[in-house]
């Protein structure tokens, strides 16, 4: 910790910036790079990009604790991963199911987080993949940030390379045509959308890790237990109810 504080008195810009997502066909990859790029615009940001694999999932468990000790090191964690039937990839969901052990101890509590998702379908369900995405990181007690541009493409005069061009703000969404390879993912608009996102981000996580001093406070399942018996044996019994 005290080396942490060093390094960051030397360079008060400094806030490290990880996107993890699985790909399937190549199109989520794409968008996960032109975030991340976004992200490295920013001055003294440091942008690691993550994939998660399949080959790393065994027996319905993924693993992979050089993965885990990164997201640990990291001030905001983005999430991504493409629509399948509604849902995050089964990878994916085997990642976040591993994440139980950061769950347990706090690890990524206070951290940003933020979400995108990519399916073939003008809709596809997305919405239900970012709400899901931000569940996940309400649970693991992180701070959320969306989409902040306007919404394009919705008038007469717009189009499909507009910005923001699903109208999406919880988090990125983007569309890519499934006979396409991922050199045509997205649209010019999704693609420039994903780096402005990322560029937000690094620098929301500026602002977050380098404004006034703040010390997380973590408690064990124990610890938690304890504090709510101790107010179940000091508090009065609550009031009966009375009917009107």
């Amino acid at each position: 910790m005290a080396g942490k504080d060093v390094v960051r008195e030397h360079d008060p810009l400094m806030a490290t910036v990880t996107v993890v997502y699985h790909s399937v066909h190549g199109h989520t990859r794409m968008l996960a790079e032109h975030l991340a790029d976004g992200a490295r615009l920013v001055p003294g940001a440091q942008v690691h990009l993550v994939e998660i694999r399949a080959e790393d999932v065994t027996a319905g468990r993924w693993h992979d604790a050089e993965v885990l000790a990164l997201l640990e090191r990291s001030d905001a964690i983005v999430f991504g991963s493409p629509t399948l039937m509604g849902s995050v990839s089964a990878v994916f969901k085997a990642f976040m199911e591993a994440a139980l052990t950061p769950f347990i101890t706090q690890a990524w509590k206070d951290k940003l987080a933020g979400a995108f998702t990519m399916s073939a379908s003008q809709s596809g369900d997305k919405l239900a993949v970012l709400e899901q995405l931000a569940i996940f990181g309400a649970q693991m007690g992180m701070q959320w940030i969306g989409v902040g541009d306007r919404p394009g493409n919705n008038w007469s005069g717009g189009s499909r390379d507009d910005v923001n061009r699903l109208g999406s703000w919880l988090g990125l969404m983007s569309q890519s045509h499934a006979d396409l390879g991922p050199e045509q993912a997205g649209s010019r608009g999704d693609l420039i959308t994903a780096q402005r996102y990322g560029e937000r981000i690094a620098r929301l996580t500026q602002r977050w890790v380098n404004a006034v001093p703040y010390d997380t406070p973590r408690m064990t399942e124990h610890e938690a237990r304890a504090l709510s018996a101790s107010l179940r044996e000091t508090d009065d019994a609550p009031a009966p109810l009375t009917s009107a």
